[in-house]
């Protein structure tokens, strides 16, 4: 018989992908013949075919890194109402202390011993797993707010202030991570006893720790759960829904506007900041429903300098498509001077151009014939625009009065073309987007 080729004996690796081993054991004094072994080839690169041959595919770190971090797209609003259902810190302890006491030891195990530290690491491991699931999921479906609206983003960070939403949520996995590697700790424990007493003993133990380590740091589930209690009580604006802003200086009067436009419920008082977040309202108008916001008042003074209600305003404005109803107090009741309010329209109306813009006079029962001029008040650089402003405010402003209802049918009818005109600007932005 005629030796094997040494191309057989030494396994090639054929295009088929198929190689041949020899058998490599060896008995004294029996004659042996090569042995041939058919296996299936492990392909551990990528290959391409160039010209009728294969040759290795590089990848490079770059591909390999957006293969493992697919992009991700902005959520759309509406995650806040998405939340999970947070229990109180009490609650998921009780739960899991009772749930983990009914476990029992597995069927079938005779000696005492074994029995009794077989059921000991099964309620430690059931305690453990009752507690850290839980906030596994709070940890898993709360949003990253890297992707969440701009809109909602600023909404966590101004109402609940900057950097808190993730701390709370850092810690309480560090508290799900040490829940479970004390659990962990103290199943192995007890699954080593080496006697009934002793499995008793340190599940007994392990409970207690567990326990311990949970209630050290529970007060993080019940911030979690403030957390979510706050986010979801936060108006849903619906954007493909025409909304009017109403926007101004503190104690203008764009509450009550809000109670006569629409059917929010504002508080109404007479000062400053009554406003303390963003209330929402609708307005219904030959079947068609609108949207109607009221915002916190904005005072004279650069962006850095404004408090947390000031840029929930500013938020609205540069994160939603909004129609703004700009209202003006010219009676001198508001606390603002017609000076400032006339340097904050100006800045919001150069900064904001691409709004459709509505200007209101409010509390013109009380409007005198001398304009009202403020002890406080400086040289404006724009003096004599100025002085046309304290007359009667912006050109084109209609003046309203929520007491003798003067203005009210006018700035409703006009409302209600400004809402049809940003429904159209909705419609169109949407196909362009489409497009």
């Amino acid at each position: 018989m005629k030796a094997p080729s040494s191309l057989f004996l030494k396994g090639h690796v054929f295009p088929s992908s198929f190689f041949l081993l020899t058998n490599t054991k060896r008995t004294p004094n029996v004659k042996v013949h090569p042995v041939l072994y058919l296996c299936k080839a492990i392909q551990t690169n990528s290959y391409e075919i160039s010209n009728g041959s294969y040759h290795p595919t590089v990848q490079h770190p770059t591909e390999i890194n957006t293969m493992e971090k697919p992009f991700r797209k902005t959520e759309s609003i509406g995650a806040f109402q998405k939340l999970p259902i947070v229990w109180p810190s009490i609650d998921i302890l009780g739960s899991a202390l009772r749930k983990a006491r009914k476990v029992s030891s597995t069927k079938g195990i005779a000696n005492i011993a074994k029995r009794e530290k077989n059921k000991g690491a099964k309620q430690l491991d059931a305690l453990m797993k009752e507690i850290a699931v839980p906030l596994r999921t709070y940890v898993e479906r709360f949003p990253n707010k890297t992707y969440l609206h701009p809109y909602e983003r600023s909404l966590i960070e101004l109402t609940l202030g900057d950097g808190y939403y993730e701390m709370v949520l850092q810690k309480v996995d560090g508290l799900r991570k040490r829940v479970v590697s004390v659990g962990k700790e103290h199943a192995s424990l007890c699954a080593k006893s080496s006697s009934k007493r002793e499995a008793e003993e340190r599940l007994s133990e392990g409970l207690k720790k567990i326990e311990e380590v949970f209630a050290q740091e529970r007060k993080v589930v019940d911030d979690l759960l403030d957390i979510a209690k706050t986010l979801r009580a936060m108006p849903v604006i619906n954007l493909e829904m025409p909304t009017l802003c109403l926007v101004g200086a503190p104690n203008v009067g764009k509450s009550s506007l809000v109670h006569v436009l629409s059917t929010g419920k504002p508080e109404v008082c007479n000062y400053p900041f009554t406003t303390r977040g963003i209330l929402m309202g609708h307005i219904i108008l030959n079947i068609k429903k609108f949207q109607v916001t009221d915002t916190p008042g904005l005072l004279r003074r650069n962006d850095e300098d404004r408090n947390n209600l000031e840029k929930l305003t500013l938020a609205v404005l540069s994160h939603l498509p909004t129609a703004v109803l700009y209202v003006h107090d010219l009676s001198g009741e508001c606390g603002t001077s017609p000076s400032d309010q006339f340097s904050i329209y100006k800045e919001l109306r150069e900064r904001f151009t691409g709004h459709l813009w509505l200007d209101v006079v409010s509390k013109c029962d009380l409007l005198k014939t001398s304009p009202v001029v403020y002890a406080t008040d400086e040289p404006h650089p724009l003096q004599s625009e100025l002085e046309n402003y304290r007359k009667s405010g912006p050109d084109g402003a209609i003046n309203v009065s929520v007491k003798t209802q003067e203005g009210l049918l006018e700035l409703k009818q006009r409302v209600h073309e400004l809402l049809n005109l940003q429904m159209e600007k909705i419609i169109d932005t949407s196909k362009s987007q489409e497009n």
